[in-house]
């Protein structure tokens, strides 16, 4: 009896073990390990054992329902080289990260194109190079793309807001040239985020950018000249908007600043005219190094940001400056 007892505990005890060891797909285990080869089986993919199920592995996730790999972070490891194509051979990941992997070189391979389930990409901190791919507008399901602090060269490609689900964009730090597309005013209504700063693009800001409703534009330390003013409005759904270190120039005096801007960084351009009321509502104002003239508003922040975000203007007064005359 006591034999039978045991015989039944030892047959439940491995039912668990049988479906675990099942969950993870031969196909996508069979990739993994085709990356990890192609890495030189680096220390940071250790845990990806052939003979352990690849649904707890180090840095991959699967679907609870699909059990297919649908999250794939790569972030912080000492891996060299360039992506492997075969990362395309994922068809269900929907969140893709690299990150801080600053010995990745070479290019984005088309093979990412396969990713038709892919919602999050991530590919920043790492020395991958060359053109940003014009293939990215073929990822429909894209609803956030971020490439920055990588070293791209070359324009903006002009198709990306073929994305009509993206919602965010980053590509600063990297070293883009050219302008700002004008197609990119075509994104989609919920496009929100966009970070173009830290790079080299050079001429006006497209006036298309005007029918987008941000929440944060980023457009700093590039050489972008010209107007920016539509960008404003009272109308605007925009927070955070920094365009500092650049060439505009517009007049700020009528400028009609947005009921939820709560950010404003706009030093070092050539702005001038002079402060509107409406800029006591912000939490941070920057407008140094520009031409602005006139008193200095008073309330909320604006006296507490001290000088710096107002000094070498032509002839700002008032506090935190000294008084006008």
């Amino acid at each position: 009896m006591k034999i039978l007892l045991l015989v039944s505990l030892l047959v439940l005890l491995s039912q668990p073990l049988l479906s675990h060891s099942i969950r993870c797909n031969p196909q996508d285990k069979k990739v993994l390990l085709e990356i990890k080869q192609h890495f030189n089986n680096p220390y940071h993919l250790t845990s990806w054992d052939p003979a352990t199920d690849c649904c707890y592995w180090y840095i991959v996730k699967c679907d609870r329902k699909t059990n297919r790999i649908a999250q794939f972070h790569l972030v912080y490891a000492n891996i060299s080289g360039q992506i492997p194509a075969s990362i395309g051979d994922l068809p269900y990941l929907e969140y893709l990260t690299i990150h801080q992997i600053t010995n990745l070189t070479g290019t984005i391979p088309p093979s990412i194109t396969n990713l038709t389930n892919l919602l999050y990409l991530t590919i920043s901190n790492t020395n991958i190079s060359g053109p940003i791919p014009s293939f990215f507008s073929q990822m429909k399901s894209l609803k956030y793309l971020d490439l920055s602090f990588n070293n791209f060269s070359g324009e903006i490609p002009k198709s990306l807001p073929q994305l009509r689900n993206l919602t965010g964009l980053r590509l600063d730090r990297n070293q883009l040239t050219g302008y700002i597309p004008d197609s990119f005013g075509g994104f989609a209504p919920g496009f929100q985020y966009l970070d173009l700063s830290h790079n080299r693009l050079s001429g006006m800001v497209p006036r298309s950018l005007g029918d987008l409703n941000f929440t944060t534009l980023e457009l700093e330390r590039n050489g972008l000249n010209g107007d920016v003013s539509f960008l404003f409005g009272k109308d605007k759904t925009i927070q955070n908007a920094d365009f500092s270190r650049n060439m505009l120039e517009f007049n700020l005096s009528n400028v009609e600043i947005p009921a939820g801007l709560r950010y404003l960084d706009l030093n070092h351009n050539r702005i001038t005219g002079r402060l509107p009321e409406g800029l006591t509502a912000l939490n941070f104002v920057n407008v140094s190094y520009n031409r602005l003239c006139g008193r200095i508003p008073v309330g909320g922040s604006l006296q507490e940001l001290g000088y710096t975000s107002y000094f070498h203007n032509r002839c700002l007064c008032g506090a935190p400056l000294p008084d006008c005359k």
